[in-house]
């Protein structure tokens, strides 16, 4: 029976692109979204991906979904935690509700699947676990203080469960994207999109299917020794 993979946040932009990766691997995928009704109908329309609409910053409604997952599709035996939001602005102006709100979604939605899929993974000596940082974790950027503080703390969050999973067949991994090209990015103003484009090495923003690929990687069964890693998708522009 092919395993089952939730992806958070999967039916648009990079989740959009993990979440076919992972079907085109076997995968049986389902993938979550909060608000899009319109996006996700149609991404279920094209990929016959299952979809649930939760949110994941909110661990009853988590627990919820996950519980209606496993009754209606199988035990989540793969998860990628994807769903995220920005809400950027300087210390000055950033108020708590921009703050709790980046936080809560960026990294508490981590603990919340994470939280409630452990115990299956645990009995059944396997689980894959995939966390979405960002290079904005790893190396800050101005204006997001809360989007690079929820980002940095998936990366020590992944590094601390992955030594509570990795005797027992669970492995715990992190992706840090670089500046991919997806709606939130092509928002950017195009004199400013210029010079970030300017200080990446390879000369492009990244695609979806570059990260998608990480993740498809990462999430094999037989990627048994690879644990509490980050995985820097950036193309060269932040090298540590």
């Amino acid at each position: 029976m092919a395993r089952v993979a939730l992806v958070t946040g999967g039916t648009r932009g990079i989740g959009a692109g993990i979440s076919r990766a992972l079907m085109a691997q076997g995968r049986t995928v389902v993938a979550s979204y909060a608000g899009n009704d319109e996006a996700a109908s149609a991404f279920a329309a094209e990929t016959g991906c299952k979809v649930y609409k939760f949110d994941a910053a909110d661990f009853e409604a988590c627990k919820a979904a996950v519980a209606k997952i496993e009754a209606e599709v199988g035990p989540i035996e793969i998860l990628v935690n994807n769903a995220g939001i920005t809400r950027d602005g300087t210390i000055k102006r950033m108020s708590r509700e921009m703050w709790d709100a980046v936080i809560d979604t960026n990294l508490g939605s981590c603990y919340n699947l994470c939280k409630l899929v452990w115990d299956g993974m645990s009995g059944r000596k396997f689980g894959r676990i995939v966390n979405i940082g960002s290079i904005n974790g790893q190396a800050g950027q101005y204006g997001q203080v809360n989007y690079a503080a929820a980002k940095s703390g998936i990366h020590g969050f992944t590094k601390a469960l992955a030594q509570e999973g990795a005797r027992g067949g669970i492995t715990v991994n992190a992706i840090a994207p670089g500046y991919i090209d997806t709606d939130m990015v092509r928002a950017v103003p195009p004199d400013v999109l210029e010079k970030i484009v300017a200080k990446i090495p390879v000369g492009r923003l990244g695609t979806v299917d570059d990260i998608a690929r990480g993740v498809a990687f990462l999430t094999a069964d037989d990627a048994t020794f690879v644990t509490g890693s980050t995985l820097s998708i950036n193309g060269g522009q932040h090298m540590y």
